[in-house]
């Protein structure tokens, strides 16, 4: 039986549409915020139609010495040109970019993933050094 890892797909992400980019500092002082940034499609934009799209990004931080990861952030893309009119002839689309901030204690692993409707689940992982 496999595993959740073997669920998700990474890359690098100056290749392929479909890594989350994550801009964040690689340290940080203890008790300051960190301040991360998001996006799907930095280098190659990932199209964003009805029928192609990126639904959601997830945040989450694993400590060092800690068990389980802490969910920091969930983001949900939802307007892709959808229309009573039919697919892509709506006047709204979202970009798959998300910021958020967050404290921690302890030097770690930040990692996002990201789901795209037709080609699954991503990630990419960065690690956090707390002075």
């Amino acid at each position: 039986m496999s595993g959740m890892r073997d669920l998700f797909q990474s890359a690098d992400w100056k290749k392929e549409k479909h890594v989350p980019v994550i801009e964040a500092p690689g340290k940080a002082k203890k008790g300051d915020f960190i301040e991360a940034k998001v996006t799907i499609g930095k280098e190659i934009p990932h199209p964003n139609t009805t029928e192609h799209h990126i639904r959601w990004v997830e945040a989450y931080f694993l400590a060092e010495g800690e068990r389980f990861p802490v969910q920091l952030a969930r983001f949900e893309f939802t307007a892709h040109g959808e229309s009573v009119q039919g697919p892509n002839l709506g006047s709204v689309y979202t970009r798959p970019e998300a910021a958020f901030s967050f404290r921690a204690d302890k030097a770690g692993m930040l990692t996002v993933s990201s789901y795209c409707n037709i080609h699954g689940l991503w990630e990419n992982v960065q690690r956090i050094e707390v002075e």
